[in-house]
């Protein structure tokens, strides 16, 4: 019988106006891979931030025991010396500092006040071997990718003798290449005896690495399934996360497109800095009103790079082409200008870019709108108000409080604040950059079904996703892009995802028409 490594009893945390979590347990089993499931809110990195000490003890309620012993974590640092270590969605690397000098912050190597560089740079070199990452030692963070910087993490807590590894969304911001790569990393340190617990809205992720799957809804412990005994499936998943059977994970969508209202012509863009280097090269494509159309393509085929090329320039240098909407040539010299003349961008880093964490979800809806709120000098405080509040509630954001402060949200509720943002600009044409990225089943469904209904209203819609099923699921037609060229269309019955990733992966020459792959 396996033996009982945590044992968290009755955990109850309070914020202002929110039980965060309410009398949670949870169990995890030595050497178990132990996935941790919910929607945006239920309280599954809150639970982890308190094991962890991030919310020290005395800060909520209820029993927790490393190894059989009681702990009362004052800080992150008397979690760490048993054996936690957290990873969190939002990576806690410098970007200056090289991956050795990251791996060993606040636990150097040395005597005497001075740190011993080359015993640094020895026992970082053999933690990277242990991860599968090739890279020099001396690499600074800021030059090597996310799924890298996700390993330089694990390395981290590998230094730290760690008995207990969390992972917060490890795998959110990776594509499917080094989300496996991540997946294997944590079964081989499975086998070393290392403990997970693994907090993802990736389902078919879930299934193929762990042992138990234990579901939160609302703040409260659903069920703890055993993976290989109780046939989980993604259903049943589903099920105990948002209380209910989700049918179809995409609305039924039955509009009828109009007339082009987006259309791009030989669209090049070069890059910002390196200005005889070369984004995208000749693009074009269209989309109609009351339509959802997709562009695909692996990480660096452009996609983010040609949005915000589009969106008042946002990005780039030596922007050629034309851009026509609703059939009239037009060009943006800034944001604000595209934003008047019926374009919007929903950014694919909401936090970075997409809010202003530290505002309240009433100040972040009316961000893009104070034209409209506002008497040219003063915004009518009345007025912003009543449309955050109708937002709030037409969007079903989760919050107890338009003054409540956006970072506190979830990741789900934070997107429904984004999408108000933009809704309340009443666009002509919306593009969503990863509209669903890091948000779990239930708040997904929500998502489509609002982009379901800004299409009926006779919005033109272009959703950009590296998940091949939500671009199939809810696009009538879909683009793929590849180095910054477009590859090819699929519309209609023809959507899959092999021609799609087909698509994605072909090599197109300059001038080469790609016009036979296009459906007739």
């Amino acid at each position: 019988m396996s033996t009982i490594l945590l044992d968290m009893k009755n955990i109850t945390k309070q914020f202002p106006g929110v039980k965060a979590l309410d009398h949670v347990n949870l169990q995890v089993k030595q050497g178990d891979i132990h996935a941790l499931c919910g929607e945006n809110g239920a309280g599954k990195s809150t639970l982890m931030k308190v094991l962890s000490g991030v919310y020290a003890y005395g800060s909520y309620e209820g029993d927790i025991y490393f190894q059989d012993e009681p702990c009362q974590f004052k800080d992150v640092r008397q979690s760490e010396e048993k054996g936690i270590a957290i990873i969190h969605q939002e990576l806690a690397l410098i970007p200056e500092l090289s991956i050795s000098e990251n791996i060993f912050l606040g636990n150097e190597r040395g005597r005497y006040g001075l740190v011993d560089w080359d015993q640094t740079s020895k026992l970082s070199e053999e933690l990277l071997t242990r991860v599968n990452l090739l890279e020099p030692v001396q690499t600074k963070i800021k030059h090597i990718g996310v799924g890298k910087q996700q390993l330089v993490e694990i390395a981290k807590a590998l230094a730290k003798d760690v008995k207990l590894l969390i992972l917060d969304e490890p795998t959110a911001s990776l594509n499917e290449t080094d989300s496996q790569n991540l997946l294997k990393l944590l079964l081989e340190l499975k086998h070393e005896g290392i403990t997970s617990i693994i907090i993802s809205h990736k389902l078919n992720e879930i299934k193929q690495i762990a042992d138990q799957v234990t579901i939160i809804r609302d703040g409260q412990t659903i069920e703890t399934l055993d993976v290989k005994k109780d046939e989980v499936n993604e259903d049943r998943i589903i099920r105990g996360m948002v209380g209910r059977s989700l049918s179809s994970r995409y609305p039924e969508y039955s509009g009828t497109p109009g007339e082009t209202i987006l259309e791009v012509r030989n669209w090049n863009v070069y890059h910002p800095i390196q200005r005889e280097r070369q984004i995208i090269f000749d693009a074009a494509f269209h989309v109609k009103r009351g339509e959802i159309v997709g562009i695909a393509g692996l990480m660096g085929a452009g996609r983010t790079e040609l949005a915000m090329s589009l969106f008042g320039g946002s990005y780039g240098s030596k922007i050629s082409g034309d851009l026509l909407l609703n059939n009239e040539l037009t060009s943006f010299s800034s944001v604000s200008e595209a934003i008047q003349a019926g374009l919007a961008y929903a950014t694919e880093d909401r936090k970075s870019y997409g809010l202003i964490l530290m505002n309240d979800v009433k100040e972040n809806i009316s961000l893009a709108s104070l034209n409209k709120l506002s008497n040219k000098t003063l915004i009518n405080g009345t007025e912003e108000v009543r449309v955050a509040e109708d937002f709030r509630k037409k969007m079903n954001i989760k919050t107890p409080s338009i003054q409540q402060e956006t970072g506190n949200l979830s990741g789900g509720n934070q997107q429904k604040v984004v999408l108000s943002k933009w809704i309340l600009s009443d666009p002509d044409v919306l593009i969503l950059d990863e509209p669903t990225r890091g948000i779990d089943v239930g708040a997904k469904y929500e998502i489509y079904t609002i982009i379901q209904e800004l299409a009926q209203k006779g919005k033109g819609i272009l959703i950009i996703s590296s998940e091949l099923p939500e671009l199939i699921g809810m696009c009538s037609r879909v683009y793929a892009m590849n180095k910054g060229r477009m590859t090819g269309e699929v519309q209609g019955e023809q959507l899959n995802q092999e021609d799609l990733m087909r698509l994605m992966t072909r090599e197109v020459a300059f001038h080469e028409d790609i016009s036979e792959d296009r459906p007739k």
